[in-house]
């Protein structure tokens, strides 16, 4: 078909706006049409039977279908074929038969154009011929790395020598950028489309072999894969058929003799489980989801120590060895110690050893600091046995005691039995840490479990979720420690038995400082014991400005403190043999003092009084003050009071009303305000005026700390009945005691720590209730009963009588 048959050129033309890649004059391809101007383009092509010329719009210009928005080239040639599809597209069999240029716009609807021929210039025969055959060969390179060109088409392009045809033939098969394929396009010189489409056919067999490479890469690397897994597979079918599956035989026989070995020290129930488990390990596929939980379980079974005891035979004066060198003082808890493994020792002796661990599990409650949990390493150094410590505070999780069920991802065993097994020996000293602490939750309540484990009727048959089966922990040894006991419910404190490891006294911190605590930061820092000295009035005030706190602990890091600044003083001057601490230069070593209990200044006043406290950190010394103030009898309480202390005040002021209006506690009448009708008249009001006309305000410093119990009740009923009498308390006395609501002095808690706090704080007398004094002064320290003077009362007057004093 030729153009001439149709119109000469420049002739004007309906446009086309496609958005495909250029369309070569030679090809046939079918166009979709869903633009109107398009439609009606090729609508007036066909009615005319004339030419149509097909112009690729530009990538910024896409879905817009105006002429500016159109390369000014494309392919002119006849439209064969029009088909209505059902989605309302026109679709039209477009034949390509030249080049054509877009001269100028004729009409905008359609689109209408002058267009011209893309006419090829003339060019040498003999240099084109050259370059043709370059050009073959690209094309032939390029076919061997892709599938671009079928075989009929590189005949083709082989035996044609029509330049621009075999061009056309190369650029319509391959992937070439839109602004390139157009720059050829419009290219008139053969030469120059030649030089630039060997340029294209270049760099695209450079692509394809880069692409080419990687995927066999790729595949090399997948079948290398798949053919290790083959083979591993035909090894281990043939290992089997040979018997010679050596790795998975040898655990799984190496599982069974552990298991044989441990047979007659198991119980039955737990021999049973841990071979069913076994078998089904053995018939189980290795790649199996449940093999790597199952090896896992059969791990830990086998390594619990079972029927493996420490042989040494218990010795009660190992132990008492044992404490008396590692810790000074404590005289209390190293008895009841020593008596509880007198009485292990002694089932021992006479053949009763199936009872052992049957007896009352220890718990050291104390402060912190005192010394609770170094008794059990004591006491486990003095057996050989291994110490097991299972952190409490906090733990809110039954599962971390009772260990995970199997079907859970993880699981594990509790701390309990990954404690035996680390410990490798079934009767360890198992130290209960903090067990005041152990929270309840969600998760379930932790010291449920703990019943069990601490029940010496139930923990012969402690049973962990993880390992299913009943374990024997009554040969194992079970020590708590608490600070709070008050908070540790009632069945758990049922079954412990409490040694109370009360609160040092300076003398015998001192004593600690320097028979342990100096000694063994010396060894710590590297120093010799000859290089360091610390004055007895030094290491004192160390410890009563220094530290506040019941135990040790601040106080050994005081000393580490000091021995620091030595290490330092040696580096610094190697000259320096010894370095010595005074109380002169105490300052170039600790900076900060903290004053635990403010001295006595023995300045009596009117409704200032010296109760004691009980705190978790020792004793103190409690200023409790009041005021009065002209109102109606309202009493009113600050100072972080809780509720008991509150009702002991309220408790405390009625004790004082009910001894004013019996006339056993005197009122100076001058004090009470009286009425002017009153003063003119001069009468007499009656005593009990004096709470009715005044507010009283009691007040408790440090107001941030909270405070509660009932033991300041005599401190303030003696507060209140020198304010309403206008007496001075005596400032060198300090009281402690629970009032009732008809003046009796009750006994409170805390003695010792109480007592020694008034020591420090130079107070002269201690008033304590009669019941305390006939029973607990026993464990009060000499140096406190030396210096102190200590009187029991059992009324309230007794109390007034011996601190209120006329102003």
């Amino acid at each position: 078909m030729q153009l001439s048959n149709y119109a000469s050129f420049p002739t004007t033309l309906p446009v086309i706006a496609e958005d495909d890649l250029f369309l070569y004059p030679f090809m046939i391809s079918p166009l979709f049409l869903s633009d109107e101007k398009n439609i009606a383009a090729a609508a007036e092509a066909i009615e005319n039977n004339s030419l149509v010329i097909v112009c690729p719009v530009k990538p910024e210009h896409e879905g817009l279908r105006e002429l500016d928005s159109v390369y000014d080239a494309g392919v002119i040639g006849s439209i064969m074929r029009k088909v209505v599809l059902p989605d309302g597209r026109i679709k039209v069999l477009f034949q390509g038969l030249a080049r054509g240029h877009v001269e100028k716009m004729v009409h905008d609807n359609p689109l209408r154009a002058q267009v011209d021929i893309i006419e090829s210039t003339e060019a040498n025969p003999l240099k084109m011929d050259a370059i043709l055959e370059i050009l073959r060969e690209k094309v032939r390179a390029l076919s061997q790395v892709s599938n671009y060109f079928p075989p009929d088409l590189l005949r083709t392009i082989e035996d044609n020598n029509e330049y621009n045809r075999i061009v056309d033939l190369i650029c319509s098969t391959i992937k070439m950028k839109r602004e390139n394929a157009y720059k050829l396009f419009i290219e008139r010189d053969p030469e120059k489309r030649f030089l630039m489409l060997i340029d294209e056919l270049i760099e695209e067999t450079e692509a394809n072999k880069l692409q080419k490479e990687i995927r066999s890469k790729v595949h090399t690397r997948i079948e290398k894969v798949n053919k290790e897994y083959f083979l591993k597979e035909q090894l281990k079918q043939i290992q089997k058929e040979l018997g010679t599956d050596t790795h998975r035989e040898e655990e799984i026989e190496e599982f069974r003799k552990k298991l044989e070995a441990k047979k007659d020290k198991m119980h039955p129930d737990a021999y049973k489980e841990t071979n069913k488990q076994l078998e089904r390990f053995a018939r189980m596929h290795p790649d199996s989801g449940d093999a790597g939980m199952l090896q896992t379980y059969l791990e830990y079974v086998l390594e619990i120590p079972f029927g493996e005891e420490s042989k040494k035979a218990l010795n009660v004066h190992d132990v008492e060895t044992q404490l008396n060198k590692d810790h000074f003082s404590l005289k209390k808890p190293k008895q009841r110690i020593l008596e509880y493994f007198s009485v292990r020792e002694l089932l021992e002796l006479r053949g009763h050893a199936d009872k052992e661990g049957r007896g009352a599990i220890l718990c050291f409650a104390g402060p912190p600091g005192v010394g609770k949990t170094s008794l059990a390493n004591s006491i486990a150094t003095a057996l050989k046995r291994p110490l097991v410590r299972i952190a409490l505070g906090g733990l809110e999780d039954v599962n971390e005691l009772r260990g995970h069920r199997r079907t859970y991802v993880g699981a594990m065993p509790g701390r309990i039995v990954q404690g035996v097994i680390e410990a490798k020996k079934m009767n360890p000293i198992i130290v209960l840490d903090e067990i005041d602490k152990v929270a309840k939750s969600h998760r379930g309540d932790p010291t449920a479990v703990l019943l069990e484990i601490l029940d010496p009727e139930q923990n012969t048959h402690f049973r962990d979720y993880y390992l299913n089966f009943n374990l024997d922990l009554s040969k194992a040894i079970f020590i708590a420690t608490a600070n709070d006991v008050g908070q540790i419910p009632g069945p758990l404190r049922d079954r412990m038995e409490f040694i109370s490891v009360s609160s040092y006294t300076p003398q015998e911190k001192y004593e600690i400082a320097k028979q342990y605590l100096i000694p063994q930061e010396l060894k710590k820092h590297g120093l010799k014991p000859s290089e360091l000295s610390i004055s007895k009035t030094a290491l004192y005030d160390v410890i009563e400005k220094h530290t506040r706190e019941a135990g040790v602990r601040n106080l050994r890091r005081r000393v580490a403190d000091i021995v620091r600044k030595t290490a330092k003083k040696i580096l610094e001057d190697p000259s320096t043999q010894k370095v010595s601490v005074t109380l002169k230069n105490l300052k170039e070593f600790l900076e900060k003092t903290v004053f635990e209990i403010e001295k006595t200044d023995h300045i009596d006043r009117v409704g200032v009084v010296n109760g004691l406290a009980w705190t978790a950190v020792g004793g103190d010394v409690l200023k409790i003050e009041a005021i009065r103030i002209n109102g109606k009898g309202v009493l009113q309480l600050t100072g972080s009071l809780g509720d008991v202390m509150k009702e002991s005040a309220r408790i405390a002021l009625s004790v004082v009303k009910t001894l004013i209006d019996t006339g056993k506690l005197t009122i100076d009448h001058s004090i009470i305000p009286l009425s002017v009708t009153e003063r003119e008249t001069e009468v007499v009001v009656e005593a009990s005026e004096v709470y009715k006309r005044f507010d009283l305000h009691l007040h408790v410093p440090d107001g941030a700390t909270p405070k509660d119990g009932p033991s300041a009740g005599i401190a303030m009923s003696t507060v209140i009945a020198s304010i309403l009498s206008n007496k001075k308390v005596r400032a060198d006395i300090a009281m402690t005691g629970e009032v009732s609501l008809t003046g009796n002095v009750l006994p409170i808690g805390g003695l010792k720590e109480k007592l020694i706090a008034a020591h420090r704080a130079g107070m002269k007398l201690g008033l304590i209730p009669q019941k305390n004094y006939e029973r607990d002064l026993v464990d009060i320290p000499d140096e406190v009963k030396n210096v102190l003077e200590i009187r029991g009362v059992s009324r309230i007057e007794e109390v007034l009588e011996t601190l209120l004093i006329d102003v």
